[in-house]
């Protein structure tokens, strides 16, 4: 019996499991992986013990999204697949969120505060404000960048 290519693209995803300490998870470069991409991050939230609606799952599926999105719109480059990466540090009860895309001569902006005209850039102060700290680093192995951000999880499980 063999298996339709959809099933195998469908089992080839990752499982979010509550013993791993990092979850890994290349997607296209779409509002479809992006979205994706922050519906994984929300069950890997859970699968670690931070139930869906609590304050630490919300504050990584919104900075996710926010990344994830960037990584799309402006860090897009055809043929080359996005990362999204988060790693659980049981010990300090962190959790590093990490969305790499392949266009490194682009960098993040935070948008200065108050009313603007202009449609990016407020994102990244949504990011700041959940984070404990983030930032910009080359993307390891490949070209591009990844933007980082750190989450106190409080009641690490």
């Amino acid at each position: 019996m063999t298996t339709s290519p959809r099933q195998a693209r469908r089992s080839a995803l990752p499982l979010p499991l509550a013993d791993q300490r990092v979850f890994s998870f290349r997607f296209t470069p779409s509002p479809r992986g992006a979205r994706l991409a922050r519906r994984l991050a929300s069950c890997q939230m859970d699968a670690w013990g931070w139930r869906y609606g609590t304050p630490v799952n919300d504050s990584v599926e919104l900075i996710v999204a926010e990344l994830a999105n960037n990584a799309v719109t402006h860090g897009r480059v055809p043929g080359r697949d996005a990362r999204l990466r988060l790693a659980r540090f049981a010990v300090t009860g962190r959790i590093r969120v990490e969305v790499s895309d392949a266009r490194g001569e682009r960098h993040p902006v935070s948008a200065p505060g108050g009313p603007s005209d202009d449609e990016g850039g407020r994102g990244l102060v949504l990011v700041a404000a959940l984070a404990e700290e983030w930032g910009v680093a080359p993307r390891p192995g490949a070209p591009g960048k990844t933007v980082w951000a750190v989450v106190t999880a409080p009641g690490t499980p």
